[in-house]
């Protein structure tokens, strides 16, 4: 990788952190500076604005999280651990989240209003790219005659993802990690409802 890609990707590496913490519209061009030690000159060499930083910053950020998603599920056997190794991923909110900041998905969902039509299609892509993997593992589940043939997978798919983020949410808000603990147990429970008898 030549000198001046590194350094873009640094920028990036740095800014997503940093977007996570202090929200894209609460960071300025100074704080990256601050947090890359780059002047803005720097910056302004490798980047067209803040704008075209955080969409980069937000890929960056996002394919981390995919990454840590896809080992989870991969180490799991069956679809119920494979959805309960997605909640592992967010386990402690509070003092080891996946990514400083939070979950980046959340974050950009809560701040991409109309302000930032970029930021919110990329938030949405990412949004659709768990559920479709939800779907996936539970689909694969009832062909594996693990759940129940029945089981409406489009809408358990948006109840897990919404459950996972809202557990997110409230230990971040509370800076208590017992309300990720709560909907995983939860889900647990849920989810083993929905079980094939015959596999008992």
């Amino acid at each position: 990788m030549k000198k001046g890609e590194q350094t873009r990707q640094y920028i990036i590496g740095k800014s997503a952190e940093l977007f996570n913490q202090k929200g894209y519209n609460g960071s300025t061009i100074q704080d990256i500076m601050e947090a890359t030690g780059l002047t803005k000159g720097g910056i302004y060499r490798r980047f067209a604005n803040k704008d075209e930083i955080a969409v980069e910053a937000f890929d960056y950020a996002g394919q981390i999280l995919k990454e840590k998603f896809s080992l989870a599920v991969t180490n799991a056997d069956t679809a119920l651990e494979k959805i309960m190794a997605l909640f592992d991923v967010h386990s402690d909110p509070v003092h080891n989240p996946p990514i400083q900041g939070g979950c980046p998905l959340l974050n950009a969902a809560v701040e991409s209003d109309d302000a930032y039509p970029v930021l919110r299609e990329k938030a949405l892509a990412a949004y659709e790219d768990l559920l479709h993997l939800v779907k996936d593992i539970l689909l694969q589940g009832i062909a594996s005659e693990e759940f129940k043939p029945d089981l409406d997978v489009e809408s358990l798919s948006s109840f897990i993802v919404s459950t996972l983020e809202g557990g997110v949410m409230a230990s971040r808000l509370t800076k208590d990690n017992k309300h990720i603990g709560f909907v995983t147990q939860q889900l647990r429970v849920l989810l083993t409802s929905y079980s094939n008898q015959k596999m008992h």
